[in-house]
């Protein structure tokens, strides 16, 4: 059985109505009694439930942000994030979920304890439905997602459908009709989203792409280089490949450069989101450029009008992706 509301009251010496009251800031209580309190919750590992704790405002000036790891892959978001808080008098708890259901406890523990005023989420993989538990008991939270999550509280996403149909028409532009596509996990709505708005555009153009034309990856350099590899050994023809994130464009890069074919003459390559590795393979990759930093500043500003209950605050937004063209689809010019 876990640890209920009646062990943090005998722990703390003092009632289980008073722990209740701790728990969501009612009444005059002294600073002795809460700090047991929250004592009481630390070293027992009490996770309190929606019902238990109606979380009030804060007032910590702290903003929680809660991402997957700590990879360089979110470094864009979280320096605007910082930027913007900082900007506003307001500091940032950072938080992972890698650790599975500890992580998960630590985060109660911080709610409970008021550690801060509001949370932002990257991509919670097994944690949308305790993050929107906590949403619902009253504390303000923003998602900033890019596979198509939609919950039960504000977001702020970008476009990949659109993103794919930008990857498209620009290699149709360069007369590029053969195309592969190595995406990134099904399960993922922005592989869905991406690779939907990508086939539409070449239907569109009276191109049907063969089932073998589209290879499932993982968003992973590695097996994006082996599949492209693959796909030639196995007489694939194609004129262009459409990388459903830069690192597997990179691997797509890597694999053209093993077969000795030509980068963009033989075969045009793009990417998905422009992060730091999109100017550093050879040639510098063409990509949809997903926008991490206005993502990061935005999802700070929603949620801080939310912390503030501002009657402005917006539910959610969405801000458009946008193409960067580079050396992987256009050679420079001769001139």
């Amino acid at each position: 059985m876990g640890v209920t509301i009646a062990d943090v009251a005998s722990r703390a010496g003092v009632s289980k109505t008073t722990v209740s009251r701790v728990l969501n800031s009612k009444g005059e209580i002294s600073e002795d009694t809460v700090s047991k309190v929250r004592k009481a919750i630390s070293e027992l590992g009490y996770v309190p439930s929606a019902g238990a704790v109606g979380l009030a405002r804060g007032t910590t000036q702290m903003i929680g942000m809660l991402v997957p790891d700590l990879a360089w892959v979110w470094a864009g978001i979280v320096q605007a994030v910082v930027e913007t808080l900082e900007a506003e008098g307001f500091g940032l708890r950072m938080l992972t979920v890698n650790g599975g259901e500890e992580s998960l406890r630590r985060l109660g523990l911080q709610v409970a304890a008021k550690s801060f005023d509001g949370l932002l989420v990257i991509e919670p993989e097994g944690a949308l439905a305790a993050i929107t538990e906590l949403h619902e008991a009253g504390l303000p939270v923003v998602l900033i997602d890019d596979r198509f999550q939609r919950p039960g509280f504000p977001y702020v996403a970008t476009t990949n459908r659109e993103g794919g149909e930008q990857a498209a028409r620009h290699l149709l532009d360069l007369g590029r009709r053969r195309p592969l596509v190595v995406t990134g996990p099904d399960e993922y709505g922005c592989t869905q989203e991406r690779l939907g708005g990508f086939v539409d555009v070449y239907a569109q153009a009276g191109i049907e792409l063969e089932p073998r034309s589209i290879i499932c990856g993982d968003f992973l350099f590695d097996s994006s280089r082996r599949g492209v590899a693959q796909a030639l050994a196995d007489g694939v023809e194609f004129d262009a490949v459409f990388g459903h994130n830069d690192p597997s464009a990179a691997g797509v890069i890597a694999a053209l450069h093993e077969a000795g074919l030509k980068i963009p003459r033989d075969v045009a390559v793009v990417g998905f989101d422009d992060v730091e590795v999109a100017s550093y393979t050879y040639p510098a990759l063409t990509t949809v450029r997903q926008p991490m930093r206005e993502m990061g500043e935005a999802a700070a500003r929603l949620l801080l009008d939310h912390v503030r209950r501002s009657p402005e605050a917006a539910p959610s937004r969405i801000i458009p992706t946008s193409l960067v063209i580079r050396g992987s689809t256009l050679e420079p010019s001769s001139n």
